[in-house]
């Protein structure tokens, strides 16, 4: 029972260190003009918000949001309809990744879109994330709390038990979720990404979302483009070399006009 519960805790914590890991990476190799979808002067001018706000902006989220899994936790025992052994088979493994991964684009990809269709939830909600014009790592997860809760920690926990993955699963399965969220913000386009070599959902296909032309477009997160490519709101582009050094997404020319 506590080692269980001991998974639980590490599936709410563990996600939050690789964040912060993970962004401070990527923040050291921003100084790499020549892999850059925007300069730094950009990032500087065309962002809303400062720096320091959004670093206290995503502490606060993921305060809350960890505040609110411990107590669901321990409020349902941490049982609710999940097996607490860990599978042994890899082919049972990859298809809980698989179907959480499913479930948890399909509900950001529906509740991200309603995000942008209604008024009053963007202005009041998701407008907050969107004051990061030129996004970068670490605020991946710069959003109102509220949304932080609606997105990610419900989002989390249907593709927790909808996908069977125990407990233990979960801290690996979060973990990746979070490494591909703050790969999708990171503002920069490497060489040999492995996430840009499996997944079509990168920084650039998220860049041109962030940009006001591509806001109705590209809803997909965090990882494929189904939804996007079923329902109409695929935005494609192409990645242009800038002359001052960097990367640029630009819509196709059908887009341009739009």
């Amino acid at each position: 029972m506590g080692f269980a519960v001991s998974d639980e805790l590490l599936g709410t914590v563990v996600p939050i260190v690789v964040y912060w890991i993970y962004s401070g990476m990527y923040m050291c190799l921003g100084s790499f003009e020549n892999y850059r979808l925007h300069s730094k002067s950009d990032e500087e001018e065309k962002n809303l918000v400062s720096k320091l706000t959004v670093v206290k902006g995503v502490l606060f989220q993921q305060l809350l949001q960890a505040a609110v899994a411990i107590l669901l936790f321990t409020v349902t025992g941490g049982h609710a309809g999940v097996s607490s052994q860990q599978p042994s088979s890899f082919i049972v493994l990859a298809s809980q990744f698989f179907t959480a991964m499913l479930v948890m684009d399909t509900w950001q990809y529906f509740l991200h879109r309603y995000f942008h269709e209604n008024k009053f939830l963007y202005r009041h909600l998701h407008s907050r994330h969107h004051r990061l014009v030129v996004p970068y790592a670490f605020g991946a997860l710069y959003n109102h709390p509220l949304e932080g809760l609606l997105l990610d920690t419900v989002g989390g926990a249907l593709s927790f038990m909808l996908s069977g993955m125990s407990p233990r699963t979960s801290i690996y399965f979060f973990s990746f979720a979070t490494i591909k969220t703050v790969d999708d913000h990171c503002g920069l386009m490497l060489p040999g990404n492995p996430l840009h070599i499996f997944f079509r959902n990168n920084s650039a296909y998220h860049d041109v979302h962030h940009q006001l032309y591509g806001s109705k477009y590209n809803f997909s997160q965090p990882f494929f483009v189904m939804w996007d490519r079923i329902l109409g709101t695929y935005m494609p582009y192409s990645l242009e070399k800038r002359a001052e050094g960097g990367f640029e997404a630009r819509p196709t020319k059908e887009f341009k006009e739009d």
